[in-house]
């Protein structure tokens, strides 16, 4: 009896490990995708968040923060505005704030999530 109680318990442990894994992953917007789009999307989540710290350095150098242009015009970034198959836009509000855009371009990536940041440096997946 005392094995079953055992084995009882280590089912639930690893069923709670389970659903708390796939919440996880749902969070991040990649429950179910294949391995392809969930290695891009990690990807292009650092690109988001290399972005990211360009802007806050940019905002120190210029109390603004910039435009993809700018940020590689003060060599802050490389790599232009079509990475890993998604392309990046930047919509600036003077020393306000910033919403960096990175979508999926070209049909084969249609279903992939739309991701976006902001001066909080939180990564949202739409």
């Amino acid at each position: 009896m005392g094995r079953m109680a055992g084995l009882a318990g280590l089912l639930i442990a690893l069923g709670v490990i389970y659903v708390v894994y796939n919440r996880s992953l749902a969070e991040q917007g990649l429950v179910q995708a294949p391995p392809q789009q969930q290695i891009d999307v990690i990807g292009v989540r650092s690109e988001l968040l290399a972005i990211g710290q360009a802007e806050r350095q940019y905002l120190v150098a210029h109390g603004t923060y910039g435009t993809l242009d700018e940020l590689e015009g003060e060599r802050l970034l490389t790599g232009g505005a079509d990475r890993r198959g998604y392309v990046f836009t930047v919509a600036v509000d003077g020393s306000r704030g910033f919403t960096v855009t990175a979508a999926p371009s070209g049909t084969e990536r249609a279903g992939w999530p739309t991701l976006t940041m902001n001066e909080t440096m939180e990564i949202a997946g739409q």
